[in-house]
């Protein structure tokens, strides 16, 4: 609601001084040297860019009334020319009334349309679990597209009883598009997770799946990881930046996995494997992180942001590893989608009692997406 009175506020404030600064200036001149009551019409053309119907209507009724009443202190009262600018003021009020109530038609309607796509987008993003029998997790997910809670950057989580897989990827693409080809590659990782029994297996699947829905100019970059032991994760890269190895002790290198095509692209895949003792973290994360350049051009460094991944929870720490991004951008606008998934090994096993965040603020989803839906 604040938001919303905010502009309204303003828009009043506005036309409110400007009917009082025109008025003391048309008192101020000598009667009959300068007459300024077709000016009283700016009012109304102000409020209707503000505010809804009723005021700016309100606001046009002032504007015509000081009209007539100037034709006192202007000394033009009964005089013709002083009759025109009357009508002139009553007319360009009443399109200003017209006007608003069009906006706020629009508005309304854009803004069932907006809560109505938000929800659709916030159930394209899987929860994942926060942990598993041996990895805590916490993954965030950030759209740059106005508007916008997903994009084209995805992620997801297989459980069963045999084994744990997690997708991180990139679908080339933003906005509604990038949404639905993110869709479609999270429904394919669910289908060949499933079945596949190795991740390149998964891989190759995928990629053969998803084929027949690219064009020639799309695909999907991704890394694909199994916990395999207790002590012991499998990877396979598909075009995605090499996932990011923090150990307990602090010390840090990326994961250098066998090169395969994006998914969409390529049939065959190799996979390699990663220690992961009591305390390391594994970092994956989209080119919308690898790619961030400040002002200068300069890519963010992300073996940097070791320090940041291996301090506090995986969820402080994927807090503040988007903080650092948006430091390290202009102006902290971010001009690409980016997910990050954090994997730690922790020291005892566990059951995965519950769901980690998903989506920055996850924890108020539930009553943004009834918020949403009453909107609609």
């Amino acid at each position: 609601m604040k938001s919303e009175q905010a502009p309204q506020l303003l828009g009043a404030a506005l036309a409110i001084v400007w009917l009082v600064v025109l008025v003391a200036v048309d008192i101020a001149i000598p009667d009959g040297q300068l007459v300024l009551a077709s000016f009283f019409s700016l009012a109304p053309l102000i409020a209707c860019a503000l505010l809804p119907p009723a005021p700016t209507g309100a606001v046009a009724a002032v504007a015509v009334g000081l009209a007539v009443l100037s034709g006192v202190w202007d000394g033009t009262w009964g005089q013709g020319q002083q009759t025109v600018r009357i009508l002139d003021v009553a007319v360009i009020s009443a399109a200003a009334v017209i006007v608003s109530a069009v906006r706020v038609r629009r508005e309304q309607r854009h803004a069932r349309v907006s809560a109505i796509a938000e929800v659709a987008q916030r159930a394209v993003l899987p929860k994942l679990p926060s942990r598993t029998a041996h990895l805590s997790v916490a993954v965030r997910y950030v759209s740059a597209a106005q508007d916008a809670v997903v994009g084209g950057d995805l992620y997801d989580c297989f459980h069963s009883d045999t084994h744990t897989r997690f997708l991180i990827g990139d679908v080339r693409g933003k906005g509604i598009a990038g949404v639905e080809q993110a869709a479609r590659v999270i429904r394919a990782f669910r289908q060949s997770a499933a079945t596949g029994p190795t991740l390149p297996d998964v891989a190759a699947e995928m990629s053969a799946y998803l084929r027949g829905f690219f064009d020639d100019e799309e695909f999907v970059t991704a890394v694909l990881v199994e916990e395999s032991t207790a002590s012991t994760l499998t990877l396979v890269s598909c075009g995605h930046p090499p996932p990011l190895l923090v150990r307990g002790d602090g010390t840090a290198c990326f994961v250098e996995l066998p090169a395969g095509l994006p998914l969409g692209l390529g049939e065959a895949y190799e996979s390699d494997t990663a220690s992961l003792e009591p305390g390391d973290r594994l970092l994956m994360y989209t080119d919308g992180v690898s790619e961030a350049r400040d002002r200068h051009g300069v890519f963010l460094p992300v073996l940097d942001l070791a320090p940041l991944v291996a301090a506090g929870t995986v969820d402080g720490a994927l807090d503040a590893v988007l903080d650092a991004v948006r430091q390290h951008v202009t102006e902290g606008r971010l001009t690409d989608d980016l997910a990050v998934l954090l994997l730690e090994r922790t020291a005892v096993e566990a059951h995965p009692p519950a769901q980690s965040q998903s989506v920055e603020n996850r924890s108020a989803d539930r009553s943004a997406d009834e918020s949403s839906l009453s909107a609609s």
